[in-house]
């Protein structure tokens, strides 16, 4: 296929953009974001990695750092200019996470009818003809047991309305 006029010209040089500043800008683009708060706010751009790090009481380097020693390689002893953002970095470690782990209102309703059909009886589980995927009954069992696992108390009720019937 032919080429256009433009793209056979001769490409020339463009003295008007100043390539080391678009360099730098794209860099810090591509810089990496610092998810935690407290970390981000206490950041001192004009600082190196290992001095911010050094001055909040991290560590830049875990292999200098394992043998817990309170003097740097020259010597000196450390100063922790930043003390507060550990105790907020350790209050923030020492909360437990929301639990976010669920299994698809299908595989509930799946698990349900095969347990509310069948009780324990997985290979008359594997027959059924609800059993569209084809699972086998170590498969069946591996979903009984993880609904049982995310959905304690729910399984749980379950279980007392199946005994009530």
């Amino acid at each position: 296929m032919p080429k256009t006029r433009r793209a056979m010209a001769r490409k020339t040089f463009d003295y008007s953009k100043d390539r080391k500043k678009a360099k730098r800008k794209m860099m810090k683009k591509l810089a990496p974001t610092i998810e935690s708060v407290h970390i981000r706010n206490a950041w001192d751009d004009e600082k190196s990695m290992a001095t911010n790090l050094s001055e909040m009481g991290l560590s830049f380097d875990p292999n200098r750092t394992m043998p817990v020693k309170h003097t740097t390689k020259f010597g000196t002893p450390i100063t922790v200019r930043k003390p507060y953002l550990i105790n907020q970095l350790e209050e923030e470690a020492g909360r437990r996470g929301k639990d976010t782990r669920s299994l698809s209102s299908d595989l509930i309703e799946y698990v349900q009818h095969m347990v509310r059909e069948h009780k324990d009886n997985y290979k008359a589980m594997a027959r059924d003809e609800k059993n569209y995927y084809q699972d086998t009954p170590k498969q069946i069992k591996k979903k009984v047991d993880k609904y049982m696992r995310f959905h304690p108390e729910h399984y749980a009720a379950f279980k007392k309305s199946l005994a009530a019937q």
